[in-house]
């Protein structure tokens, strides 16, 4: 029996009112997917000058070092346009590594997108 891999996904979820964007993750991002994540984020902050996210991690199966330093490289960005990453709906198998690598300390984590989109 063949193991099947998780492919990774990222879409434009919602255009929330107070200008927050909701961006759903899915599957595996890893070293192999991780440059697609920062494609995307590329366009949607710097091209479409976005600089409040909402990264709904609820369909996320797995992170590596590689898709949290795409997180990283554009925290200060988002901030200093106003803006900010904040992360919702973050599986606990994910949420325990984030909080080993100190994640909590920088970026916003809430248990809904809704809660995440009200902090802007």
């Amino acid at each position: 029996m063949a193991l099947q891999q998780s492919r990774f996904g990222v879409t434009h979820a919602s255009q929330e009112s107070n200008g927050a964007s909701v961006i759903a993750l899915s599957g595996q991002l890893d070293a192999h997917t991780a440059p697609e994540l920062e494609h995307f984020l590329e366009e949607t902050i710097r091209t479409e000058k976005k600089a409040k996210i909402v990264l709904d991690f609820t369909s996320l199966e797995y992170i590596s070092s590689a898709g949290l330093g795409v997180l990283m490289g554009f925290v200060e960005e988002t901030r200093e346009a106003d803006g900010d990453i904040k992360l919702a709906c973050v599986p606990e198998k994910i949420y325990h590594v984030l909080d080993l690598l100190g994640f909590p300390v920088v970026f916003s984590i809430r248990t809904t997108v809704a809660e995440a989109v009200s902090e802007f």
